[in-house]
């Protein structure tokens, strides 16, 4: 994989585990060659990640809308930053850049992200691997609702597995690299 997109907060959260989180997988991002793909913000897990990245020689593409340059406070150190009209253009263009998904710990935006891709890899739009990274458990109670909806029959076994889920980053990676060996 060159690109992997990242969705993650534009804050660090509660607790220091979801930053050490983003170093992690900065780090590991890095010393394998992948190349950042995310939101383009300088600020919360975002930020950590990117320079994360950027300080271990890997490079980091940012994605952000005009509307959030100023209020996410656009990262100007990146390898390049494509600064686009609206959210949706920034999803596709991630998209695009993208050969798989991870999304970290975040609110509302990056649940949006995420279950868009996921909705996208359903309905055969791409077939690239994407999964959570499952940092301090933040998405148990979700994957615990993943279960109920197969259990209620609104999602099938299937498009439930095509979630991949690890708290740990390079274990993430290595099934990103499974899948793409199947597929």
């Amino acid at each position: 994989m060159k690109g992997i997109a990242v969705f993650c907060g534009s804050r660090l959260g509660a607790t220091e585990a979801y930053k050490e989180g983003a170093i992690k997988l900065g780090k590991v991002m890095a010393d394998q060659g992948i190349t950042l793909i995310y939101g383009g913000s300088s600020v919360g897990l975002m930020g950590a990640l990117a320079d994360t990245v950027l300080e271990n020689g890997g490079d980091a593409i940012g994605v952000i809308p005009q509307t959030l340059v100023e209020k996410e406070v656009a990262h100007h150190s990146l390898t390049d930053l494509h600064i686009v009209n609206t959210m949706h253009e920034r999803k596709a263009k991630m998209a695009e850049l993208a050969d798989a998904f991870i999304t970290m710990p975040g609110g509302a935006g990056t649940m949006e992200e995420f279950f868009e891709v996921y909705t996208w890899a359903q309905i055969g739009i791409h077939d690239k691997p994407f999964g959570l990274y499952n940092v301090n458990q933040y998405y148990t109670p979700l994957i615990s609702l993943f279960d109920h909806m197969v259990n209620q029959e609104f999602l099938s076994q299937e498009n439930r597995d095509m979630v991949m889920i690890d708290k740990d980053a390079e274990a993430l990676l290595q099934k990103f690299d499974s899948f793409k060996e199947k597929h």
